[in-house]
């Protein structure tokens, strides 16, 4: 596989060249792990010269998922794909499981894994239905995706890795193969901190990219720049098709209407980078709390719980969060990702930051800004 680090580059994130989209503070980590309780893990699947794929785990604590559910709201901005467990998503509003990501022809290993964890946990012997969540986007670009070797071990040995330490980004897990603009993207997370004074909670996004469009980078069409966009006329390839699956966190307590409603705001961050959305795009968001209080028991049949609820007035500035972490998240991914070469002799090439670097300063990026704290 090729790998090209450029020594300058390696290890870079957004924030590293001064790319901060927003107003709010991120995280120690600036990761989805920036939310008490949430943790990440990946199984990275490499084989031979053609298989370039994956699985990434998301845990939205680490108790009994199927026993302790959390709130949850799901959102669909084009439906061009196979996104499991979201219709019961959608009618609940709750999630028990862990959520996981990986290829488009893997979703059934990704349901046999999380079925068979779920079912082993201790508390669920009598367990006899699991919705089971996993989304996916399609590397078949990269990936021999026929030969299908993503196995249910490597969906357990995902889960069984998750941390809630640094998440690692780029090509990793689920965004092994995967693609952004043209370029080589993956597995992207960002974080925002509220202000005390809208409560101080956490929101953490995790983005797995597989989509193209107009590369956009702080209000500048790199991709128009750099002469590799959808539509191009020099290009028949990058497609704006594609897909993106965007994992939204908060340790707010929010109900399930209006995490629906943070997950469709992810979209606006997507669309900050240069996305339409386009015809053969599958563009999901999830969004879920951690908050203690508003986690349900799977055992309260008949009960009317209290359970607080964030006012609907209060949801701007986490609607804001959720548009600024998405954005910084997909860079994440791209910046962190390295030229790889997979099936069928075809190469994705990283998106080198001098580069990008170099056209922001020709735009004027950060020339004569006035100073800017965020809050």
């Amino acid at each position: 596989m090729v790998d090209e680090r450029s020594e300058s580059a390696c290890g870079l994130r957004a924030r590293d060249i001064g790319i901060a989209p927003g107003i709010f503070h991120p995280g120690a980590m600036n990761a989805i792990t920036d939310v008490a309780l949430v943790s990440v893990g990946h199984r990275t699947v490499i084989a031979g010269e053609g298989v370039r794929s994956g699985v990434t785990a998301i845990l939205p604590h680490g108790g009994n998922l199927f026993q302790r559910k959390v709130p949850a709201g799901f959102a669909c901005g084009n439906g061009y794909g196979k996104f499991a467990g979201s219709t019961q998503i959608a009618e609940l509003g709750e999630i028990e499981t862990p959520i996981v990501l990986t290829n488009t022809l893997s979703v059934a290993e990704g349901i046999a894994g999380v079925v068979q964890w779920t079912l082993a946990q201790p508390g669920n012997e009598a367990v006899v239905s699991v919705n089971a969540v996993v989304g996916e986007t399609n590397d078949g670009y990269l990936n021999d995706i026929r030969a299908r070797q993503v196995t249910v071990p490597h969906v357990l040995d995902a889960i069984a890795s998750a941390t809630n330490g640094p998440v690692a980004e780029g090509c990793v897990g689920a965004g092994t193969g995967t693609q952004a603009f043209g370029w080589k993207g993956g597995i992207g997370t960002s974080s925002r901190v509220l202000p005390a004074k809208c409560g101080a909670y956490a929101i953490g996004i995790l983005v797995q990219t597989n989509y193209g469009g107009i590369l956009t980078v702080a209000g500048r069409e790199i991709g128009q720049a750099l002469g590799q966009f959808y539509l191009s006329e020099e290009k028949s390839e990058p497609r704006g098709d594609g897909s993106v699956v965007i994992i939204i966190a908060t340790d707010a307590p929010v109900s399930d209407r209006n995490l629906k409603r943070m997950a469709q705001r992810a979209f606006l961050g997507i669309a900050c980078t240069g996305s339409c959305m386009a015809n053969g795009s599958g563009d999901y968001a999830i969004a879920f709390s951690t908050h203690e209080a508003v986690r349900r028991d799977h055992e309260a049949d008949g009960e009317t719980p209290s359970r607080p609820d964030l006012s609907n007035s209060a949801m701007s500035p986490l609607f804001q969060a959720v548009k600024e972490a998405t954005e910084e998240a997909v860079y994440n991914a791209m910046l962190q990702a390295h030229t790889v070469a997979g099936h069928l002799g075809r190469v994705l090439k990283r998106l080198e930051p001098s580069v990008l670097m170099a056209l922001l300063d020709r735009s004027g990026f950060n020339e004569n800004d006035p100073e800017t704290t965020p809050l």
